[in-house]
């Protein structure tokens, strides 16, 4: 199963960082976010990759084009051209790159990917949040759901707004986009959940995404058909949105990295 990655927004909320690189390049523990995120996939079997690039979408082409010189020693012969790589600290990515327009939104970005999905179900997420999230746990239950989508239900420090839950079937009964409520009128164990970004599709979304359009705006239909579920991730989670955020997921990185599960220290 290919997973898409949203890599072309202008990170504007973060623009000590965003002025000069991507915002999924931008660094924590010396690596991009967006590498963060594909090892977390790779780590449980997914490595194919589909990045949506948009803002200096030519920045992320080169940080990968060139990512064996970045993390290994090697010996260069100039008159051949010939590299001799001495670490053996090769990534196992499959990666397609295309450019999906400089200020296209989510779902314009998702629609312009059919053609490289072909009629499979697909994964999709953010390039600026990380998690100890078990995906092939996530695509299960997606997969038994049988729902059009699948999203990542967590609890961040700061509440976004909310999700109104079913949790005898899992699925969405609201899905309010970017809407602080009244947590009173709604179940108690509902409070704070929010999207964590860490979705799947079946195939058919593409019906529902309309050109020009957030792809977050097809959740509000699918909940009232009750073809929205949600995968109620347990562990830890972060997104990185602001400048302060990108210190904290740094901090995080020196202290208690819970997102790095390919990691056998942090298991």
């Amino acid at each position: 199963m290919k997973t898409i990655i949203l890599c072309g927004g202008h990170g504007t909320r973060m623009k000590e960082e965003t002025e000069f690189k991507p915002k999924p390049l931008v660094l924590v523990g010396g690596k991009p976010i967006l590498w963060h995120i594909m090892k977390i996939y790779a780590y449980h079997g997914f490595n194919e990759f589909i990045l949506a690039l948009g803002y200096k979408g030519d920045m992320i082409k080169q940080y990968f084009l060139n990512e064996r010189a970045f993390n290994n020693n090697f010996t260069l012969d100039t008159k051949t051209g010939e590299i001799a790589f001495h670490n053996g600290g090769f990534d196992d990515f499959k990666i397609t790159f295309v450019d999906t327009g400089l200020s296209s939104l989510t779902g314009e970005r998702v629609r312009q990917l059919k053609s490289y999905i072909g009629n499979e179900d697909f994964m999709l997420t953010y390039g600026d949040g990380v998690g100890n999230i078990n995906m092939g746990e996530l695509v299960k239950f997606h997969k038994k759901q049988k729902t059009i989508a699948t999203i990542t239900g967590v609890k961040p420090s700061m509440r976004f707004g909310f999700l109104d839950i079913n949790h005898d079937t899992k699925k969405v009964n609201e899905f309010y986009q970017h809407q602080v409520t009244d947590f009173s009128e709604h179940n108690e164990d509902d409070r704070g959940y929010i999207n964590g970004g860490f979705m799947v599709f079946q195939n058919k979304i593409f019906d529902f995404i309309k050109p020009d359009s957030m792809v977050e705006s097809v959740f509000v239909p699918l909940a009232k058909e009750r073809e929205l579920s949600i995968y109620i991730h347990p562990g830890r989670w972060k997104c990185m949105d602001t400048h302060k955020e990108v210190e904290e997921l740094n901090r995080f990185y020196q202290a208690n990295p819970f997102w790095k599960v390919w990691d056998s220290n942090n298991h």
